[in-house]
């Protein structure tokens, strides 16, 4: 009863439908849309060629065929590139002088001056890391010739090879997305959560809602038959679609992910039976998605946070969920690799569970309008029993 009840409340509800349904389909669409182009391409450099030699030519053309950035003019002078990227035609300038073929052939060291935009630090490092790849596997070749040819090269010690193993695009979006994504879950969960109590304790009167057991636990199970699709909508559906990092390992996202739903429900049923209106939930919990994300640790090291604030976010579902989900959905990783994160989930589902049942108690002076302000079936009913004040504008003029 109480869950079909919690069930009927959402749909019957517009600002909650659209909170716990049209804002996660909203959120799929648009949000992870922004980060599609996650890595830097083609852009624009200016190449300043002193030397004018075979090699320099050939560093040229290696460096256009760099996806990071691409040969947008060929200047005579330093001056001229500059006044380019002054007037935003160039994002770098890369000056081969004099002498640069002459010091490869003779084994000195070989000078290049990269000069990039410091408007945008992400562009700046991008071209001077397309740079520095292209002087390197220049010098590579440098040594190979110059050994075939007799003369004596030290090839160099240690090979450096770099494979990204789970942020195949090495891109921002496939590094923040999935995190924010459960991030995204968990708001809208509690903000649901907290409209539908909001809605039912502002036709209460104001009054602290009272449930049984079997009432509340009936509500939870009820919002979790949205919580957890949403759930799996994005780290199944959208991640593919978008083409992000998933399906690591679905056992262990069957085990993490219903802890987590149970997490924030609990939580927000706790959160929710504070909210006098259901107005209260966004006004409240929506302005803290920032602090959330950022008290995960997925982009802040956990080594720098300080140990109490470290200590205070494992009481939040989303830092050890966004940190459990991440690992079994993008990384691979098994049940026992995530079981600190499990560990913290289910010691919050048992803690915000005793506190939404202490929330919720009946009280022995109460124990007869229980069920009254358990469950509401005519909420215009109840608006007539106790109308808001002229202060404070009914839900339905909500614009």
């Amino acid at each position: 009863m109480a869950l079909r009840q919690a069930l009927r409340d959402v749909f019957a509800d517009r600002y909650a439908t659209a909170t716990m349904i049209g804002a996660v389909v909203l959120y799929s669409v648009f949000y992870p849309a922004a980060y599609r182009h996650e890595v830097t391409m083609d852009l624009p450099v200016a190449v300043v060629d002193q030397d004018h030699g075979p090699m320099s030519r050939g560093f040229v053309r290696r460096l256009d065929a760099v996806r990071t950035v691409r040969i947008a003019g060929v200047e005579p002078s330093v001056a001229a590139a500059r006044r380019g990227l002054e007037r935003g035609r160039y994002e770098g300038i890369v000056v081969i002088p004099h002498g640069f073929e002459r010091d490869v052939a003779r084994g000195t060291t070989a000078r290049l001056a990269v000069l990039a935009n410091g408007a945008y630090l992400g562009r700046g490092s991008s071209v001077v890391a397309a740079v520095h790849e292209v002087a390197g596997a220049t010098a590579a070749d440098a040594a190979a010739d110059g050994r075939r040819f007799g003369h004596r090269r030290e090839a160099p010690p240690v090979a450096l090879i770099q494979r990204p193993l789970f942020n195949t695009r090495e891109g921002y979006g496939s590094g923040m997305v999935p995190g924010v994504a459960e991030i995204i879950v968990h708001q809208t969960l509690v903000v649901g959560t907290g409209v539908i109590l909001g809605g039912r304790r502002q036709r209460n009167g104001g009054r602290r809602l009272r449930y049984r057991f079997a009432e509340w636990t009936g509500m939870l199970a009820g919002f979790a038959c949205i919580g957890l699709p949403a759930l799996l909508y994005y780290a199944g559906f959208t991640f593919w679609v978008q083409d992000y990092p998933r399906g690591g390992n679905p056992a262990a996202l069957a085990v993490v992910a219903p802890l987590y739903v149970a997490a924030i429900l609990t939580f927000g049923l706790f959160l929710g039976s504070f909210f006098s209106r259901r107005e209260h939930a966004f006004q409240f919990v929506i302005g803290t998605s920032i602090v959330l994300f950022s008290l995960s640790n997925l982009t802040w090291p956990l080594t720098s946070t300080p140990p109490a604030l470290a200590a205070l976010a494992k009481l939040l579902p989303t830092t050890p969920g966004v940190n459990a989900l991440v690992k079994v959905n993008q990384m691979g990783a098994s049940v026992s690799e995530t079981l600190p994160q499990i560990v913290n989930l289910s010691v919050l589902v048992a803690l915000y569970a005793c506190l939404a049942a202490w929330r919720f108690r009946p009280g022995s002076s109460a124990r007869g309008r229980a069920g009254s302000s358990a469950i509401d079936p005519n909420p215009k009913a109840s608006n007539k029993e106790f109308p808001c004040p002229a202060s404070h504008p009914s839900v339905s003029s909500i614009p």
